[in-house]
């Protein structure tokens, strides 16, 4: 079985406490959740236990979120002594502004694709995170996970996601191709 990771990181910062969105390296991680395929189970990852996650990442075929490039592997780059984006990365929100021409919102696919909605934003998760609400916190991240697991499998089983267009519900094609093998895996050395 391929090595696939669905991963989702939640923040300590808002943007706005990091002077704005070009600077994702400063928001500190509160929570990251991965779903890991061959386990069959979601991962969960506090800020100090962060390492983990990086021996995990180095070992993946594929590593599969949603603005995963401009986003989560920002924020966790500067946790990490190898680069993120070396590693074999499907961004479904890359895929899906491919087709379309511009980005769309996890949750805009989500509810015309699954007929599900995200339970709360990011801010909500700081909320959270400020508050000790650490299990709220763990349920959020890792049902962002889960859906964006979901659209990964329908977009790849059916060829199309479809998305909410104000009143609106579009389909459009995508192509999802399957990860393969990867040579070469390092290993992460604790920076800590």
């Amino acid at each position: 079985m391929l090595n696939k990771i669905v991963l989702d990181v939640e923040t300590q910062k808002s943007f706005d406490e990091v002077g704005g969105r070009s600077k994702n390296h400063l928001l500190k991680v509160s929570v990251a959740v991965a779903y890991s395929y061959p386990q069959n189970k979601f991962l969960i990852y506090e800020e100090p236990m962060i390492h983990r996650l990086g021996e995990l990442l180095q070992e993946a075929d594929q590593v599969i979120g949603y603005n995963l490039l401009y986003f989560d592997y920002e924020v966790l780059q500067p946790y990490f002594g190898f680069e993120l984006k070396k590693i074999p990365t499907l961004d479904l929100m890359v895929e899906v502004e491919k087709v379309l021409g511009h980005r769309v919102k996890l949750d805009s696919i989500a509810e015309a694709t699954l007929g599900t909605n995200k339970i709360g934003s990011g801010l909500d998760a700081i909320r959270y995170f400020r508050a000790g609400q650490l299990d709220k916190l763990k349920e959020y991240c890792a049902e962002d996970v889960k859906i964006t697991r979901d659209i990964y499998e329908y977009a790849k089983n059916n060829g199309l996601l479809k998305m909410k267009d104000f009143f609106e519900t579009k389909e459009f094609k995508i192509n999802i191709s399957e990860a393969v093998v990867r040579e070469n895996k390092q290993k992460q050395v604790s920076l800590f």
